[in-house]
C-alpha cells in the first residue's frame, strides 16, 4: 500500500507539471471532495467493527491514557524538533498530529502549503517504517504497552499484526483502540494546530 500511495503521488506531481494555471481551482475542489470521501469510508470501516465497544471496555483506563500520551508526545516532540530546524510551532505540530497517517495528514495540509504537505507525507511515512522496525525491539526490551507508541494511528491497521505478534492479546486490543482514537483525532487536530498560526 505504501508503494502504491508513493506511486500515485509521483504520478500526480508529473501530471501537475502540465496542468494549466486555469485548472488550479478545480484541483482544490477535487481535493476537498476526495478528503470528504476518504473520511466517509474511514467512518464506515470503523462502524462495521461490531466488537469495538467490547474491545474498549477490556482496555480499561488505558483506553484513553495511551492514545492521549502518544498524541501529546508526537505533537510536543515535533514542535521541539521543528524549533531546532527553524519551523513555526503550528506547522511542526500539525505534522506531528498526523500520527503516522501520511495520506490524510498530507491532504489536509496541502491547501495550507504544498511544501509542508510533502514534508508531512514523508515524515509520517518514515514514522510507519521506523515503527515496523522498532516494535519488536521495544516489546522485548522495554515493554508491551510502549510498543504501541511508535505506530500512532497505524496501530489499528498496518502495524497491528506486528504489535500482536510481539506482545499479547490484551496489548493487541489496546493497540487497535489507540490507533482508532488517534485516527479520529487526525482530521480534528491537524487543521486546528495549523490555524493556531493565524491567531
Amino acid at each position: 500500500m505504501t508503494l502504491k500511495i508513493i506511486g500515485v503521488v509521483i504520478l500526480g506531481v508529473v501530471i501537475g507539471l502540465f496542468i494549466p494555471e486555469s485548472y488550479y481551482g478545480w484541483t482544490d475542489y477535487m481535493l476537498n471532495i476526495g478528503l470528504c470521501l476518504l473520511l466517509f469510508f474511514v467512518g464506515i470501516d470503523i462502524g462495521k467493527n461490531k466488537a469495538l465497544f467490547q474491545d474498549i471496555k477490556k482496555s480499561g483506563p488505558l483506553f484513553i491514557l495511551v492514545p492521549m500520551g502518544v498524541a501529546a508526545g508526537s505533537i510536543l516532540g515535533s514542535i521541539l524538533l521543528g524549533f531546532i530546524l527553524g519551523y513555526p510551532a503550528n506547522e511542526a505540530g500539525a505534522i506531528g498530529a498526523g500520527f503516522g497517517w501520511y495520506s490524510l495528514s498530507a491532504i489536509i495540509i496541502a491547501p495550507y502549503s504544498s511544501e509542508l504537505s510533502v514534508l508531512s507525507f514523508l515524515t509520517n511515512v518514515i514514522r510507519e517504517i521506523l515503527a515496523i522496525m522498532c516494535i519488536p525491539f521495544i516489546a522485548k526490551h522495554i515493554g508491551f504497552i510502549e510498543a504501541i507508541a511508535p505506530s500512532g494511528a497505524t496501530a489499528m491497521d498496518t502495524t497491528l499484526p506486528i504489535v500482536s505478534k510481539n506482545t499479547n492479546a490484551e496489548t493487541a486490543i489496546l493497540s487497535f483502540t489507540t490507533g482508532l482514537i488517534l485516527s479520529m483525532l487526525v482530521p480534528v487536530l491537524v487543521p486546528f494546530i495549523l490555524n493556531l498560526g493565524a491567531v
